[in-house]
């Protein structure tokens, strides 16, 4: 698969936004993680596609390199005020959807594509962390968890992340055109 083709998938998906991700500029920062460790969204030691579960910021930076490709996938939502709960909840539940119908997409193609959300996994309602995970084949983790700082890697790739007041949008990504051997 190539870029043009991951691209089309993601506009017949119905994303507001896609765009080719600048690899060069992916970076796993540890300043993102401790956000994780913090507590910010509550699923710190709670689920297999979150902290510490998902692996360390190493072993991540080295399975995320083995890939010559990738794209970034927006849903935005407008908002009837900074409040809106409804709009980003609403907005939310939309990116998902399509990020699995383009990740299902994805994986017919290349099987060992790396797809990470915007958020949390949530192929299955509740997660069966600590026991193993059911769907291991099919488990998405989010782009904060591996570290990455979304907004910037967004502007790093081209892709805008605000779209102005009474806006909310969420970025999905997925890499793919695995190579053939492990960076070093």
């Amino acid at each position: 698969m190539n870029i043009q083709e991951a691209l089309d998938l993601a506009q017949a998906c119905g994303f507001s936004h896609w765009g080719e991700m600048n690899l060069e500029k992916l970076a796993f920062l540890p300043e993102v993680r401790e956000m994780c460790a913090a507590g910010t969204c509550g699923q710190y030691g709670k689920c297999w596609s979150c902290p510490p579960a998902c692996g360390s910021l190493e072993e991540i930076a080295r399975k995320a390199r083995q890939y010559s490709a990738g794209i970034l996938v927006q849903s935005t939502g407008e908002m009837e005020d900074d409040f809106d709960v409804e709009a980003m909840m609403d907005t939310e539940k939309l990116q998902k959807q399509r990020f699995l119908a383009l990740v299902d997409q994805m994986r017919a193609r290349e099987p060992d594509c790396l797809p990470m959300a915007a958020g949390r996994c949530t192929v299955c309602q509740t997660c069966a962390y600590p026991e193993p995970c059911w769907f291991p084949e099919r488990m998405i983790p989010s782009m904060e968890a591996y570290g990455i700082f979304v907004s910037q890697l967004c502007t790093d790739s081209g892709l805008g992340y605000y779209y102005g007041p009474k806006t909310i949008t969420y970025t999905s990504c997925v890499l793919f055109g695995r190579k053939n051997e492990l960076p070093g």
